[in-house]
């Protein structure tokens, strides 16, 4: 069976939509994991929540996620994300509002862990170091654990309760290390390329594959611009910053 594994929608439709259809494109998709913030940022909340919900999948909760519905204040968001945040809490129907206040904050399948910041922090913890992954190792106790939040597509490998990072191969064998995984962000990357990056898990092979799709961004742009959102989170997009 394949699972196709994404964090960081960021409410990014046109991303949302290339990553669907580039991950079909390698063969058929038995279930979705999404590691949170299906929303805030961009322009299409309800369109990428929709359509999250028309395929099988597990999801859970992303800080943007629980902001836009009041469970999280903005009080430690930068001023782009939080008018984005006032923006798309105006936009979401009660129906949405239901979906993401029913969303884990972590959750066990198989021999993952899933779980948007960090198993030790996760709404809010980046990991964005050895250090970082070091502290939560204690905290959770499947063989691997898959992580969002920074947006950037990465590899924490653990021999014993030392860590290395490194950047994501194209093809990873599963085998008797334990790691945590950022397959990067869908809808907002931050490692300077600005293709949508996602993972597929084959329970098959016992392996992950990385891939990176082009969107249509200005589209995308136009949108938000359009809509009011801040500028600066469209001009990003450009970027992946």
């Amino acid at each position: 069976m394949r699972y196709l594994i994404i964090a960081d929608i960021h409410s990014n439709l046109e991303a949302f939509t290339a990553v669907l259809r580039a991950a079909k494109g390698e063969g058929e998709i038995t279930e979705i994991w999404c590691l949170g913030d299906i929303i805030g940022y961009g322009p299409d909340p309800r369109s990428c929540l929709h359509l999250l919900r028309e395929h099988p999948h597990i999801c859970v909760a992303g800080n943007h996620d629980m902001a836009a519905i009041g469970k999280i204040d903005t009080s430690d968001f930068n001023v782009a994300a939080a008018l984005a945040t006032n923006w798309t809490s105006q936009h979401l129907s009660n129906e949405d509002i239901q979906y993401l206040a029913s969303l884990p904050i972590i959750r066990e399948v198989g021999n993952f862990t899933l779980v948007h910041g960090s198993p030790r922090g996760p709404l809010w913890e980046y990991v964005l170091s050895p250090l970082e992954a070091e502290g939560g190792l204690p905290y959770f106790h499947t063989k691997y654990c898959l992580i969002g939040h920074s947006h950037v597509p990465t590899l924490f490998m653990f021999e014993g309760n030392h860590c290395y990072q490194t950047m994501l191969p194209s093809t990873l064998l599963l085998g008797k290390n334990r790691f945590m995984l950022n397959p990067g962000g869908v809808g907002q990357p931050r490692d300077r390329d600005p293709k949508a990056s996602f993972v597929i898990y084959d329970s098959v092979s016992n392996s992950i594959m990385y891939y990176r799709v082009r969107y249509d961004i200005s589209t995308t742009q136009e949108k938000m611009i359009r809509s009011g959102l801040p500028r600066s989170l469209a001009n990003r997009l450009n970027y992946g910053t």
